[in-house]
């Protein structure tokens, strides 16, 4: 663990004219250490007191007066998420950015916690981003970002979607800007990528910048350039996820449904869906109409690897109870990220279904005839799902009572394909 080297994920949106139909597609590879167990976990919207706190991965902070219900992916021993959606289909997805900006080791708010509290405080993208860079000035980002004693810290950069546009939010420290996307495709991975088209920006950020040398205010000034390492050039032409991501994009611009992006989840060769000791620990992806009356669907693998995985459907009604089949063991106070110093074990954090998960990867990486007859049940499964929220997804929900149960409903199809296979 101490010898990995820092590795990112990679977050995708595409809106019309990219899309088929009037839909937003967004979607998202979790990377992070390969033993770490990734949850799908609800919770529904709540009231509290004036006064009330939350209590994050590592601080505590004011809570508000109302918290949106929420659909969350995130690593089993902290607070936040690394991605997710909320009831009013705003999702978003953040990523590890480095740059000349240290990046803090004291305790702050992690960015996964800043993904959840985006989602919990804010019905559209614009506000989210709000709600995060008002966050960050109040309380900082920082703290290891790994279950482990050594320490892992980055910065951060967010993709942000509703139904009507997306927001790229990428930040050095408390310093930050901001691009809108109204259409065609974005992506974002682990580098700065929001380069002269700046719509919204931290009031000190560019005097900052000229302060520490990094810009002398007369060249047009680039967030990219300014605060990373890297020229407008080598970011244009490396060979990174970022351009390899974009390049898939675009091969399928004008036609992007969310088959497409679970194949682009899935692609190996360009590192996207990546293995070894830092892999793809659980994807999603969402379809959400620009139509308000069209429900939006969310699909989770809660499981690593994509490509041996199954998207499951996740839409939000009345009456969802917790994901029973994707939410880890609490450990309460007694947990050994709550203890200081934190870190001095690791529990066992697995699932129920990352648990039958680990067994069928096994036999499909050991046993090739079986292995591919597990797959080929996964697959159709999978297909079998896509095919039948299109309904929803065209002609909305009459009966909410029929989907309460239908992520977990779908976990239990998929437990049952693996031994039927």
């Amino acid at each position: 663990m101490r010898r990995m080297k820092p590795s990112s994920c990679d977050t995708f949106v595409a809106l019309p004219p990219s899309t088929e139909g009037q839909r937003i597609i967004f979607g998202k590879n979790s990377d992070r250490p390969c033993d770490e167990v990734q949850e799908v976990v609800y919770f529904p919207a709540k009231d509290y007191s004036p006064g009330e706190k939350v209590e994050c991965t590592y601080i505590e902070i004011e809570q508000i007066a109302h918290t949106y219900a929420v659909v969350l992916s995130t690593p089993a021993w902290l607070w936040g998420a690394e991605m997710g959606a909320n009831e009013h289909q705003v999702c978003i997805g953040n990523e590890a950015v480095w740059g000349r900006e240290s990046a803090d080791h004291e305790e702050a708010l992690l960015g996964m916690d800043l993904v959840r509290l985006g989602l919990e405080r804010a019905d559209t993208a614009e506000k989210a981003v709000d709600v995060i860079v008002e966050l960050l000035e109040k309380y900082g980002q920082g703290g290891n970002c790994m279950e482990d004693e050594c320490t892992f810290t980055y910065h951060n950069s967010f993709l942000i979607c509703d139904r009507t546009e997306a927001w790229v939010l990428e930040t050095s420290g408390k310093y930050w800007a901001a691009e809108r996307v109204e259409n065609g495709y974005r992506n974002i991975s682990n580098q700065y990528s929001i380069t002269t088209k700046i719509d919204k920006e931290h009031p000190r950020m560019r005097e900052y910048a000229r302060e520490q040398g990094w810009w002398d205010g007369k060249v047009e000034f680039s967030f990219a350039e300014v605060y990373s390492f890297l020229t407008k050039g080598r970011i244009e032409a490396s060979g990174s996820r970022y351009c390899e991501g974009r390049r898939l994009l675009e091969k399928s611009k004008g036609h992007i449904t969310a088959e497409t992006m679970m194949e682009i989840l899935r692609d190996k060769e360009s590192g996207i869906n990546m293995e070894g000791m830092f892999m793809t620990t659980g994807s999603m992806v969402s379809v959400i109409p620009k139509d308000h009356l069209l429900p939006g669907v969310h699909f989770f693998t809660a499981t690593p690897d994509p490509e041996r995985s199954v998207f499951k459907p996740f839409i939000f009604v009345a009456d969802i109870k917790q994901l029973k089949h994707t939410c880890s063991p609490c450990f309460g106070e007694d947990d050994p990220v709550k203890k200081k110093p934190r870190f001095q074990s690791k529990p066992n954090r697995k699932h129920p279904l990352f648990i039958k998960h680990e067994v069928v990867a096994a036999i499909i990486d050991s046993t090739r005839e079986k292995g591919q007859r597990i797959v080929q049940k996964m697959r159709e499964l999978e297909k079998q799902k896509v095919t039948e929220m299109e309904q929803y997804l065209t002609t909305g929900v009459e009966d909410s009572t029929l989907l309460v149960h239908l992520f977990s409903n779908t976990v239990e199809e998929e437990i049952s394909a693996y031994s039927k296979a």
